[in-house]
């Protein structure tokens, strides 16, 4: 089962000024076949069909706790997507005659305020949804193993790629994070292959290097660490992560691999305003206020 926490796994900055351009590029990073849409369900549905579970258990609860931290990472992802779209259309008026969301036309990602209310979808950078046709779930533990270390190097690449595409101090923060500990799932995957098959991952394919030095805002999560942790995002399960991620870390900052208890300490997730020109979430003041009655809730109205 899954324990849901209300937060993200960091802190978001606000931006100044709405940006939808950047936006459109960070969906590649949610809905895109390297995404984190398909890291999630890759790992989820390899641990639901994890054969011999007792007797390969540090091996699957490997999976098992990456796959929790992936539902965080498909979240921060889509919170990052609507801040940077919050506030990028609407000319003041509730009227449609006034085509308050005329702007819209002349965007590249107009998927997102079609198909949602100025917000994040499962789709890629071209608006293309994502499909269940990128989940590898073979049932072979060695192959899965080395798929999910290609996927975590390709996700990597796209990372690299998107961050160098923006400024967006909002989509390079999550970038940096992801770097840091989409690293981490890489070094995790190369380490089980190499205690199952006695091969140097690291040196057996080539990979874009793990380096995270160049990019200033992944070298603030090295400082805190955040590259020797694997989190079990568990109170009292999968204990035994520690015969797999141990040693000293093959990237980043020197230091020891750690296994960490629980899930990190987390961020606020962002409170956007209604969008009355998207009809979201549909509500007036007046009907705000009255549901709030009907809930006996005070919501700061």
């Amino acid at each position: 089962m899954f324990k849901r926490i209300d937060k993200l796994q960091i802190d978001l900055p606000k931006l100044q000024q709405p940006d939808p351009e950047s936006a459109g590029v960070v969906q590649e990073l949610l809905g895109g076949r390297f995404g984190e849409m398909s890291t999630l369900n890759n790992y989820m549905f390899q641990s639901f069909n994890f054969r011999s579970k007792k007797k390969l258990r540090p091996f699957y609860e490997l999976i098992a706790s990456i796959t929790a931290e992936e539902f965080g990472h498909v979240e921060l992802v889509s919170n990052t997507i609507n801040l940077c779209l919050d506030g990028s259309t609407g000319n003041g008026s509730t009227n449609p005659d006034d085509a308050p969301l005329k702007q819209v036309a002349g965007m590249g990602n107009k998927f997102n305020f079609m198909l949602g209310g100025q917000n994040a979808l499962p789709v890629d950078s071209a608006g293309k949804p994502w499909t269940g046709d990128n989940v590898f779930s073979s049932g072979n533990l060695v192959n899965d193993l080395l798929h999910n270390f290609y996927l975590e190097c390709g996700a990597r690449t796209h990372k690299m790629r998107v961050y160098e595409m923006t400024e967006n101090q909002t989509a390079r923060e999550l970038i940096g994070y992801l770097l840091v500990r989409g690293s981490v799932h890489a070094v995790a995957y190369a380490k089980a292959l190499e205690e199952v098959t006695g091969v140097n991952m690291m040196k057996m394919l080539p990979v874009p290097n793990l380096d995270n030095a160049k990019f200033s805002h992944a070298q603030k999560y090295e400082s805190l660490g955040e590259h020797r942790k694997l989190y079990r995002f568990s109170d009292d399960d999968y204990t035994l992560l520690n015969r797999i991620w141990k040693g000293p870390t093959p990237i980043g900052p020197a230091g020891e691999l750690e296994v960490v208890d629980g899930t990190p300490e987390g961020g606020e997730i962002p409170d956007l305003l209604e969008v009355p020109e998207e009809f979201a979430p549909g509500f007036d003041e007046e009907q705000f206020r009255e549901l709030s009655k009907r809930l006996q809730y005070e919501a700061g109205l």
